[in-house]
């Protein structure tokens, strides 16, 4: 990244904000390079001049989507604190990263404009206030949901495509997994003693709150799926 001109005292005396974001879990596990790659914009916040005290990094919504607001503290954090003119520039490796709908991203735009915060990406700085800035900042945006639309759409028509062949398949509750085309028991002992023991329990309660008090009481753990989410 060149250092840019639209760098003022004024910047660098607010904080930087590094805003990083994966959009599932999944992601996360699997495309380590990404985040890496997000939290390297620290050094490069470091080589335009703000000091490592000022340079604040926002990656609670990893494992969220962009399309909304929901569920995205970090966001909100960060548009409350752009509001309040604490912050000099956001660092993001895309626009998609920051919002992938308009609302939110022209919403957040005109919050930089009035508060005289930067955005910087991989591509450059850009200072919202200006016309030309916003008018490449808000075409990144556009494009940004356009993708999304894109995404949805292809995955939609692949699940049409395979549900034509009869191919379509749902993730199964917790204790039943797909063998082929058969669905079979989990073979894992833990996961079907503790499913035994779930159904006994409400057998003899009948309440949900019965059963949790009784695992409760033993000390015993409800299964879950392991491939989103902690791991």
């Amino acid at each position: 990244m060149i250092m840019s001109a639209k760098i003022a005292a004024r910047h660098l005396s607010r904080q930087a904000c590094i805003y990083i974001r994966q959009s599932t879990m999944g992601q996360v596990r699997l495309h380590q390079e990404s985040t890496e790659r997000q939290y390297n914009l620290m050094a490069q916040a470091t080589s335009l001049g703000w000091r490592p005290e000022q340079i604040r990094v926002l990656d609670r919504d990893l494992g969220q989507s962009g399309a909304t607001m929901t569920n995205r503290e970090d966001f909100k954090v960060l548009v409350g604190d752009v509001a309040m003119g604490q912050v000099g520039a956001i660092f993001s490796l895309e626009a998609s990263r920051l919002a992938r709908s308009n609302q939110d991203w022209h919403r957040l735009l005109e919050l930089c404009a009035i508060t005289n915060t930067l955005v910087i990406d991989e591509d450059g700085c850009y200072d919202p206030a200006e016309f030309n800035d916003s008018l490449v900042l808000g075409m990144k945006g556009t494009f940004a949901q356009a993708e999304l639309h894109i995404i949805r759409a292809r995955l939609h028509g692949g699940k049409l495509n395979k549900a034509a062949k009869g191919e379509l398949r749902f993730a199964l509750p917790v204790g039943l997994l797909w063998n082929g085309d058969q669905i079979v028991i989990d073979p894992d002992q833990e996961v079907k003693g503790a499913m035994h023991m779930m159904f006994y329990l409400f057998a003899h309660e009948s309440t949900v709150s019965g059963v949790i008090e009784h695992f409760t009481e033993l000390a015993l753990l409800f299964t879950r799926r392991a491939d989103v989410g902690v791991w």
